[in-house]
């Protein structure tokens, strides 16, 4: 009898079992791979979320752990730094301050240091209202401004909410104005061949857009809303010094920056002075106590890292969920 060549022996299917094991290994080491990836990238994520946190504690408890001292004092609050918000001077901090500043009995009088170029208008006069208010509730509390290098622009406009401004002679001050910094890249795009696609709901939206031509209309309209700014700014140093602005000097309100000597003599400062000698001779208390808040080390490494934490995470749920995309 011929053999049926149609019929297999079991020997044959030896190869195909054991390259079917052998598959089932290698799927099942890359799985086992992957899920300590995945377990990896947590426990990273956590360990960093945790130092975080950490150090953020750490930081409030030494903040806390000091207090400002019982006997009489100058209750000094920084503006250093370009004013914005969450930025080196935040209008949320340092009204905190002021009020901490105020608020303490043995404080003999607040005192303002004064660094800053300026910032935003609305982060400038979120302080300068709640300085006003808070004199109106202290009336017995000598507030007074020191610009030290410079108080220009959101700067000054803060310093002008104080009974009195000092300087350096070399100190740079004023600069009241406005501005809006954009680009024109029509022409650019135009070399390098690229169209420009924009589709809007609203005639308006897509004023200032760089990469079209400037619209005459929106033009005026901007400058009418950067003249309305400017004016609140021309009021606010009004309110604030009042008739120590020496009348004739209209360019006072222009954007001109002048040094602290030329300053006094325009009426836009009362005087020379630091923050020594303000607190000694002025407010009566020579002892300088600083109640600003300044973001410490840790809550530096917090607002750097943290990010990277929750992505970190973010990445590894991803990962968990097979990779296939983002998870809701």
């Amino acid at each position: 009898m011929e053999p049926n060549p149609t019929s297999r022996n079991e020997s044959d299917d030896v190869p195909s079992l054991k390259e079917s094991a052998l598959e089932r290994l290698l799927i099942e080491n890359l799985r086992e791979q992957r899920l300590g990836r995945r377990w990896a990238m947590i426990r990273r994520g956590v360990t960093l979320f945790v130092l975080v946190a950490l150090a953020i504690w750490v930081s409030q408890f030494w903040r806390g752990g000091h207090s400002a001292p019982v006997g009489q004092h100058t209750a000094m609050v920084s503006i250093n730094g370009v004013i914005e918000a969450e930025g080196d001077v935040d209008a949320v901090a340092v009204n905190d301050a002021l009020r901490a500043a105020f608020e303490t009995k043995e404080a003999a009088g607040v005192l303002i240091r004064v660094n800053s170029p300026g910032g935003s208008p609305v982060q400038s006069g979120l302080i300068f209202d709640e300085i006003r208010r808070l004199k109106a509730l202290h009336p017995n509390k000598p507030v007074v401004a020191v610009v030290e290098d410079i108080g220009a622009s959101g700067a000054y406009y803060v310093a002008a909410a104080a009974d009195s401004i000092y300087v350096n002679q070399a100190s740079l001050v004023g600069s009241i104005g406005v501005r809006l910094d954009s680009f024109g890249l029509t022409e650019a795009i135009k070399k390098l061949g690229i169209e420009r696609r924009l589709i809007t709901a609203g005639e308006n939206k897509a004023m200032l857009d760089p990469f079209l031509p400037q619209d005459p209309k929106h033009r005026q309209m901007t400058q009418q809303m950067l003249n309305e700014v400017h004016q609140q700014f021309i009021n606010a140093v009004k309110e604030g010094r009042k008739d120590k602005l020496k009348p004739g000097h209209p360019e006072v309100f222009s954007g001109m920056v002048y040094t602290g000597a030329k300053s006094v003599e325009l009426g836009l400062a009362d005087g020379l002075g630091s923050v020594e000698s303000v607190a000694r001779d002025v407010i009566k208390a020579e002892e300088i106590v600083d109640y600003s808040y300044e973001m410490s080390v840790a809550e530096r490494f917090a607002k750097r890292f943290g990010a990277a934490a929750g992505e970190t995470i973010w990445r590894a749920m991803r990962t968990s969920a097979g990779g296939l995309g983002p998870v809701w």
